[in-house]
């Protein structure tokens, strides 16, 4: 018989907003270490399941296998995945056993299965983090979208939210042309595209218009893909040896936050794409359906009514039919509503947008914990990745499961 969806209990020991990647691992880790929190810890999701938004983007874009290696995914032990598929062997891509996309999303549903979390996610969406301050014990109130409040000891935003980074000439083009003819690529969903006979640029250097640009030329498109610096090919996002000691300990070694947020930036250095995108790019130039043209900066576009003219920095014109942005996304804490409140109530240094925060990722003066990207001045340039996942975890556990670590930074604050 299926377990029912969790009930919202009116106080809740520690909760955790969003269901992805990143909530899972912290929860794995968290069970693992200390079975007694189950049952008092409550994960929120709008979905109402876990992994979703990452399944619907990974279907969205038509992703076939992950970037990360198979060490890298929810389970506490790294080996788990491998294991997982002594049977799937042909879904480990190369270099470096790579997952297949149906296979990571099975292994997942395996962890949940394995550590009891189904029907562990309750169906709503966080509007509002209400810091309800006091000398010794601090809480929140978390307001959600059905109407029902929650007060939780503990919160760990593990939400993943980046701001969508909108180029300058895009603020200039006047309302009124069709929602369908200009997107960002977030609510991009190929299998729903019919594009038969459609030009379609593509603005950014990323892997994600990679994949963009593979989806749309096999729906028949012929695509225009603009990128603002050099096509920059690379295994991962960011080199393996942020992985371990090898560059993390001058980064942890490194007290000036401004020169850690520079070497981050230098680290993942933009958009990149991997060797077997840019050797599948290539091929469909030869085939003329795809053209690249690097160091391109738009600077203004128009809708013709029918179609669009693009104008660029070298002064050439283009004109195609739509346009998809590909222009990534940025970590910035003081454009997240939900740490609004917090912000106000607990001030504290700010990089570039990046939150200094204690060393088990904690907001300083309270138990707020933060996950993913807005996390990377403590974690390093591969945060928001799988890998960060599992370091975010290790930093936040200890200090969930054992409250007087934090509760010394709080006091301390």
């Amino acid at each position: 018989m299926e377990t029912p969806p969790p009930s919202l209990p009116s106080k809740i020991d520690l909760a955790i907003i969003g269901a992805g990647p990143h909530a899972l691992t912290l929860i794995t880790h968290l069970l693992q270490k200390r079975q007694t929190m189950r049952g008092r810890f409550m994960v929120l999701d709008p979905s109402g399941s876990w992994i979703r938004r990452w399944q619907h983007q990974f279907a969205g874009f038509e992703i076939p296998h992950l970037r990360s290696p198979a060490v890298h995914h929810p389970d506490p032990n790294p080996f788990a995945l491998r294991k997982f598929a002594e049977s799937r062997s042909h879904e480990l891509f190369a270099p470096y056993d790579l997952p297949g996309t149906k296979l990571f999303e099975d292994f997942c549903f395996d962890v949940i299965r394995r550590f009891q979390l189904e029907n562990q996610v309750y169906t709503s969406a966080v509007t509002r983090i209400e810091p309800l301050p006091h000398p010794i014990h601090p809480q929140f109130r978390l307001w959600l979208q059905d109407g029902h409040t929650l007060t939780a000891r503990r919160v760990v935003l593990a939400t993943g939210n980046g701001k969508l980074q909108i180029p300058d000439w895009l603020k200039e083009i006047p309302s009124g042309y069709p929602q369908d003819k200009l997107f960002h690529s977030q609510t991009v969903d190929l299998g729903k595209l019919r594009l038969t006979g459609e030009r379609v640029l593509i603005v950014g250097g990323g892997l994600t218009s990679g994949h963009l640009a593979v989806g749309a030329i096999s729906r028949g498109a012929k695509v225009h893909l603009m990128i603002r610096r050099h096509l920059q090919e690379k295994l991962f996002d960011a080199e393996p040896g942020w992985l371990g000691p090898k560059y993390l300990k001058g980064f942890f070694e490194e007290l000036d936050f401004e020169k850690r947020f520079s070497m981050i930036q230098q680290a993942r250095n933009g958009g990149s794409m991997t060797p077997a995108m840019v050797f599948q790019l290539r091929r469909e130039m030869r085939s003329g359906n795809l053209r690249i043209d690097e160091n391109c900066q738009v600077l203004k576009a128009e809708w013709l009514g029918k179609t669009w003219i693009v104008k660029c920095g070298d002064g050439s014109e283009y004109e195609c039919d739509s346009i998809w942005l590909s222009t990534g996304t940025r970590f910035d804490v003081t454009a997240e509503p939900l740490l609004t409140e917090i912000l106000q109530t607990y001030p504290i240094p700010i990089v570039n947008g990046l939150p200094v925060l204690d060393t088990h990722l904690g907001w300083q003066g309270c138990e707020l914990f933060l996950m993913g990207g807005l996390a990377a001045l403590q974690v390093g340039p591969t945060a928001r990745n799988l890998s960060g996942a599992r370091m975010t975890s290790e930093k936040i556990v200890p200090a969930i499961i054992k409250p007087r670590i934090a509760l010394s930074y709080a006091r301390s604050a």
